[in-house]
């Protein structure tokens, strides 16, 4: 049975706001096998200077960065999207063992299969120090609130 994962390409900007806005939350749940479902079997990474092949391996990538990686929030922004590809802008925050606060910025590129399913992603990161006053997402662990402000709303 072919698995799919609504919304299917082409995009439209509606449905690509919708594509962003389920990544998040699934991320933000912190689940790695869960998340891993969003991709396909032979899926494609590059994520930072990590190249990862296949489901299982970003099942065990999204393991150990959430073992690292505490408090972890994120929100994603639809930045443009063509046909069967969507390009997205993101900020995270999360803190270390030593209870570090950083902020992570980056931009992916996506690229999905007529299942839904993305096939590969391309992350740029770059990681901030910030000090825990500086944090700016604050609800409670797991899916952003609808009422919480995005990306471009808070400036950054």
């Amino acid at each position: 049975m072919q698995m799919t994962r609504p919304p299917l390409p082409p995009y439209t900007e509606e449905t690509a706001k919708q594509k962003v806005r389920a990544a998040e939350d699934g991320w933000n749940s912190r689940d790695p096998a869960k998340v891993a479902l969003a991709y396909t079997v032979d899926s494609r990474w590059r994520n930072r200077s990590d190249f990862v092949q296949g489901r299982a391996e970003i099942e065990r990538f999204l393991t150990r960065k959430w073992q690292r990686e505490h408090e972890y929030r994120l929100i994603k922004e639809l930045w443009a999207f063509h046909d069967n590809r969507i390009a997205v802008r993101f900020a995270y925050e999360w803190s270390d063992y030593s209870n570090n606060w950083f902020r992570s910025y980056g931009n992916e590129n996506w690229e999905f299969g007529v299942d839904g399913l993305m096939q590969v992603r391309i992350a740029s990161i770059n990681d901030l120090p910030i000090a825990e006053s500086e944090r700016k997402f604050h609800w409670p662990l797991g899916r952003r609130p609808d009422d919480h402000p995005g990306l471009s709303d808070l400036t950054l």
